[in-house]
């Protein structure tokens, strides 16, 4: 009986366990997709309903119905007979008056004096001679008085709007709204001065980075893996210091160097220092120490040269860990943003990229923030469809690269 109470007791303590690792992670992602949910949202609405209290989800729009034409808002309105109607706002700011029932006091009607009909009597309230009027409610007539002076709006039904208006108070009506998503606000952005040039500059600089950080990582990963030369472990410890050098370290001296030769304000500046890296190199490194030397010897006898065996062997086995590296890249040069706020001059809209556009944009459009961001979910579409597409490299082949050579 010990024993199976003891094995109780641990089941219970794994169960727990593993329950507790679930909400962990289920309130992790939470955390984490939040905010890009509601961004995602929140860049289809417009600026007046980004504001609404309490905020909402889904975008919504102030519905509107056709009256001779012309689209007017629709809104709910309280009738005299107490239900509601959804009717559409002629006017707004009329002068109205406010009637109360002679022998019903919860009946209160809103209109203009002319729109009902004088009974030439009065009486008397709070010590005060009140006019007495008849309207119809419900097809019923029904005595009133004036009680006093109210600001409001005309309404008509906009299937029937030759039909007797319906007057209410402003406070006591509310618009009639619909889920609409606001597509346009990303023409919007795409046609704000200097967006869709720094886009394309960027596609262009994260594409020649990729490509160039791809390049030389292959060239230098075969050659410190494979290649036989006289201090070639020392050169690679030293290169692969420089990853502990902090890039903010480099900025000046960078940026000296990019003004010397020329290159400042200039494309080539965000893409040449960034062509070469000791990650990259590194990662390839190490996935080409695993490959077996078995298949280059087969090569060398079968007369393969050097520039053969590395792209017509290796490079189509290392295609894991180069989709990691071109992702890890592709993410790094597509969201870079110090470096291209120093190096290019703030009025330089054709050397722009779009993290510095982005950045504009929140100032200009601090009123607009469905603006700022659409700006930023399509800023985020390319790295996310990449990430989506090459994350089933990741965890392989990071964690070959630093477990062989």
């Amino acid at each position: 009986m010990a024993a199976q109470r003891m094995h109780v007791q641990r089941t219970w303590k794994s169960l727990l366990a593993q329950l507790s690792v679930y909400v962990i992670l289920l309130v992790a992602g939470v955390v984490v997709l939040v905010p890009f949910i509601l961004a995602f949202f929140g860049s289809f609405k417009t600026a007046e309903d980004f504001f609404t209290y309490p905020p909402r989800l889904l975008p919504h729009v102030a519905a509107t119905a056709d009256v001779n034409g012309e689209p007017l808002p629709l809104f709910t309105v309280p009738l005299p007979d107490g239900g509601t109607a959804n009717l559409v706002r002629l006017e707004n700011g009329t002068s109205l008056r406010e009637f109360i029932g002679v022998d019903d006091p919860s009946v209160v009607i809103v209109a203009p004096t002319d729109a009902l009909t004088a009974t030439g009597q009065t009486i008397v309230v709070d010590g005060k001679d009140k006019d007495v009027y008849t309207a119809q409610i419900g097809g019923v007539d029904v005595l009133v008085f004036d009680n006093k002076s109210r600001i409001g709006g005309t309404y008509v039904d906009p299937a029937n709007p030759n039909a007797p208006p319906v007057f209410a108070v402003s406070s006591a009506v509310s618009p009639v709204e619909q889920v609409e998503f606001q597509t346009g606000n990303y023409s919007t952005v795409m046609q704000l001065d200097g967006f869709g040039r720094s886009l394309t500059n960027t596609v262009l600089v994260t594409l020649l980075v990729v490509v160039g950080q791809v390049f030389t990582s292959i060239l230098g990963g075969y050659a410190f893996s494979r290649l036989r030369f006289r201090g070639r472990d020392k050169i690679f410890l030293l290169y692969l210091g420089s990853i502990m050098i902090p890039f903010v370290v480099l900025l000046i001296p960078l940026y000296r160097l990019m003004i010397t030769i020329g290159w400042g304000n200039t494309l080539t500046s965000l893409v040449i220092p960034f062509v070469f890296t000791a990650y990259g190199t590194f990662l390839m490194r190490q996935f080409f120490v695993s490959i077996p030397k078995e298949l280059e010897e087969a090569a060398v006898i079968d007369g393969a040269s050097r520039w053969a065996i590395l792209w017509k062997i290796f490079f189509p086995l290392s295609i894991p860990a180069v989709a990691t590296l071109a992702t890890f890249s592709f993410l790094y040069a597509w969201n870079s943003f110090v470096w291209p706020l120093i190096i290019i001059d703030s009025g330089n809209t054709d050397g722009s990229v779009l993290a510095l556009t982005l950045s504009v944009l929140g100032g200009r459009a601090a009123d607009s923030p469905n603006l700022v961001l659409a700006g930023v979910i399509t800023a985020m579409l390319a790295p996310v469809t990449v990430f989506l597409i090459a994350q089933r490299y990741f965890v392989e082949n990071v964690a070959s690269s630093g477990l062989k050579g």
